[in-house]
């Protein structure tokens, strides 16, 4: 696993714009119209740039996996911060979804721990490249990290068929969201 730098960002918005294409929880929060594509992208930018500025961003050592990881503790409202949140309202969200993007980080915020976490936002495989081990490297190198820095993982997914392959790396469901689709909750502890 290496350490992404700021050049690598457009090879991290492909790889996870790629991967979360279908995803019921991007797709919830992204504006669904003739530029959805371009609005996941934006949501991917956004994620790279907050985990760049208050976590972490990582490759597989073959550039085909990544993982965007948040310290929610260490995030800060700034200038920076609120003119990403403008610029995702505007390229991703839209207008007219706010309120409903809004009331689900309410919620999601509510069911989360106000411990310092280890918050894997995404981990992501270019879609050629999956199922064939990449991604549970990363995830080891990911929780080897985590251990490293004595915070536990925190996740969510609405993906069912990935719920067993966390399970695999010690994840543990702790609570569910109801929405128009289910959100899991998953935790590992690195005790």
């Amino acid at each position: 696993m290496i350490k992404a730098s700021y050049h690598d960002k457009g090879l991290v918005i492909d790889i996870l714009t790629k991967s979360f294409d279908s995803n019921q929880s991007v797709n919830y929060i992204v504006k669904q119209d003739k530029n959805r594509e371009k609005r996941v992208k934006a949501l991917m930018d956004y994620s790279f740039e907050v985990c760049y500025l208050f976590g972490e961003v990582f490759l597989s050592e073959n550039k085909k996996a990544c993982a965007l990881i948040l310290y929610p503790d260490k995030k800060k409202t700034n200038l920076k911060s609120i003119l990403l949140d403008i610029k995702l309202i505007l390229q991703c969200v839209g207008i007219s979804n706010i309120q409903k993007a809004l009331s689900r980080e309410s919620k999601i915020k509510k069911l989360q721990p106000k411990e310092p976490m280890y918050y894997i936002w995404f981990i992501g495989v270019d879609p050629e490249y999956q199922n064939t081990g990449i991604g549970s490297s990363l995830l080891e190198e990911v929780i080897a990290d985590s251990k490293r820095k004595k915070r536990s993982l925190y996740l969510e997914t609405s993906t069912l068929k990935n719920i067993p392959w966390y399970k695999k790396f010690g994840f543990d469901i702790y609570n569910e969201l109801d929405l128009s689709y289910k959100l899991f909750f998953l935790k590992k502890d690195v005790a």
